[in-house]
């Protein structure tokens, strides 16, 4: 994402710096591999057979680490059931949660999607079944794509037993089914304090479809969204208004 000069840095005065952007979208086609070479492909993986059991609720929170936010929070802007996704942290204390601070890869934070979700349209398990196919690659150790650190490994944190028993039953099957070429990385952790991104990294997909990284690295992962999960997928995004710890 964001490890070449930290760039979403610069981002808080952004305005500042448009005229580089699309200095940078110009070059683009001869250089996009500088920006990390391309989304994999999504990997059709199996539903998970066990999910969360039914229930009356119609509002529950789920909290995934894949990589890079922004297309985390894309994706799951677009998932029908969804109604809220915010780019945050997690993994680690509260006085470190800071973009930058998290980037020294230090901190114990991952750079983490708060979705908000209704478990009548879309379950915690189809969330998941997302997150493992087109959401990120979760074989990649400490890194996802074109960025490396803990900051970007792959991880779930479960806000309950249920998620729990639920997202290790998943990444057991995963593994069992050999849907990838390599064992999962993924780790089921237990520190699941979220503390919400500064507000220039929300919506960030959305708001910048030219931006260079994400078009490489990101708008790949909402097409595959769209090819594999028709029945989940929704055109229109639900953003981030207000952000809330």
């Amino acid at each position: 994402m964001k490890n070449a000069a930290k760039k979403v840095r610069s981002l808080r005065n952004y305005s500042l710096i448009a005229g580089l952007v699309l200095a940078s979208a110009l070059a683009f086609q001869n250089n996009a591999w500088s920006w990390g070479g391309g989304a994999e492909p999504a990997v059709v993986i199996p539903a998970p057979a066990k999910d969360e059991p039914a229930g009356t609720s119609h509002s529950e929170t789920a909290l995934f680490a894949g990589g890079c936010f922004w297309g985390i929070q894309g994706v799951f802007q677009h998932v029908k059931g969804v109604t809220s996704a915010v780019s945050g942290y997690a993994g680690g204390e509260a006085q470190t949660a800071s973009y930058e601070q998290v980037s020294n890869g230090d901190t114990g934070h991952a750079e983490s999607v708060k979705v908000t979700f209704d478990p009548t349209q879309v379950t915690y398990g189809e969330l998941l079944h997302i997150f493992f196919s087109v959401g990120h690659n979760p074989t990649e150790l400490n890194r996802q794509g074109p960025d490396t650190g803990s900051q970007y490994r792959s991880a779930v944190f479960p806000l309950n037993q249920a998620q729990a028993d639920v997202a290790k039953a998943y990444i057991a099957q995963l593994d069992a089914s050999h849907s990838y070429s390599e064992p999962l990385v993924t780790k089921v952790e237990n520190n699941a304090h979220f503390y919400p991104a500064e507000a220039y990294h929300q919506n960030f997909l959305n708001d910048n479809p030219d931006y260079p990284y994400i078009v490489v690295n990101d708008l790949p992962k909402i097409k595959d969204l769209k090819q594999h999960f028709p029945a989940d997928y929704r055109e229109q995004p639900v953003l981030v208004k207000g952000v809330n710890p």
